[in-house]
């Protein structure tokens, strides 16, 4: 209770007053400290592995690397981590839940903020100030609510036909190139670097919202968002690539569609390896058949992931991800990669 007696705040301005900062995995050298997690236990060597396994994808020049987002990490300070990772040609293609891209990543490249808060705060102080609460995070609604106008207003303005997520986020970053706020976004980066982002639930975000007000706005000519050819782009990705590893945050739709494109591939009658490496950070529990979509292993059941090189590391991301991240910068593994340049693939 005395927590919640020192949060007495009565106004926007009190709650929206110390943005989140994102964290530079250049600016410190996590090689020694994961070294030493190596040698040790629990999620610490799980931790380790990991950062070696991804070092080992880094380094094998025939493996096509797909880095999947979901839940909140970018709005709690990785988003530079993501954008680094494409920028030093460590990542090939992305997928991502809607709001990882649009409410998180394009939401701050229109130069709106997320905010420092508590997770013990009145949820509904803050909806009288109309803020939205990510558990210890905050945004403010009316900003959220320009973001999603904006995707409307890019709509408006394209050729009324379908489109996939990957297009229509390319078309964002040609949108941000003008006009971005905030340079050097994740969107931004993955179109100066031929990296393909796809949202399989895309419309389970501000995006969602931005397009039904442009298909309200424009009942008989207007676009829509056409998931199984984009399906069918990151299969032909994964066709296409020699070898394959999987760097994924979190589970759910992201991780479920780039490993579905194994069992893709092989009904359209192409032979593919399963991806070779794997990483999965989650704090999802398998004793209820969950795990934010099965562990690594039992996807090996299905023929999605060989479990050679394979590791889950049972921790909350934003704790272990900038370890890891930085361990591979500062091996510098992604010096010696050629780009896929996988959008030329649909240009």
């Amino acid at each position: 209770m005395s927590k919640n007696k020192n949060l007495g705040h009565n106004s926007k301005k009190d709650f929206l007053k110390n943005p989140v900062e994102h964290i530079d995995i250049t600016s410190f050298d996590a090689r020694d400290i994961i070294s030493s997690m190596q040698k040790m236990s629990f999620v610490s060597r799980e931790t380790g592995n990991a950062a070696d396994i991804f070092n080992q994808m880094l380094s094998d020049k025939n493996c096509t690397i797909f880095l999947t987002l979901a839940g909140s990490t970018s709005a709690a300070g990785c988003m530079n981590i993501y954008r680094d990772m494409v920028k030093y040609n460590m990542v090939d293609a992305i997928v991502a839940t809607g709001a990882s891209i649009i409410d998180m990543d394009f939401f701050e490249a229109l130069g709106f903020k997320h905010y420092q808060g508590s997770q013990f705060q009145n949820d509904k102080e803050l909806r009288k100030n109309y803020i939205d609460r990510i558990y210890d995070t905050y945004i403010d609604e009316d900003e959220l609510q320009l973001c999603d106008k904006t995707i409307c207003n890019i709509a408006d303005n394209l050729d009324p036909k379908s489109y996939t997520s990957r297009e229509f986020i390319m078309e964002i970053g040609r949108y941000l190139k003008k006009y971005a706020k905030k340079k050097g976004s994740l969107i931004e980066t993955a179109y100066d670097n031929n990296v393909p982002i796809f949202c399989p639930a895309f419309t389970d975000s501000s995006a969602g919202f931005g397009l039904v007000m442009h298909q309200e706005k424009n009942p008989s000519k207007h676009i829509t968002i056409d998931s199984i050819r984009e399906f069918r782009e990151l299969t032909e990705i994964k066709i296409r690539s020699k070898g394959s590893g999987l760097f994924m945050i979190g589970g759910g739709v992201p991780k479920n569609f780039i490993q579905d494109t194994v069992i893709c591939a092989e009904l359209l009658g192409k032979e593919v390896d399963m991806h070779q490496y794997a990483i999965q950070i989650t704090v999802a529990d398998s004793r209820d058949g969950a795990c934010s979509s099965s562990t690594l292993k039992e996807a090996s059941s299905w023929g999605k992931v060989d479990t050679t090189k394979e590791q889950m590391v049972f921790a909350e991301a934003t704790s272990v991800l900038p370890l890891i991240a930085s361990d591979a910068y500062h091996r510098g593994e992604w010096k010696n990669r050629d780009r896929k340049n996988f959008l030329n693939l649909f240009k």
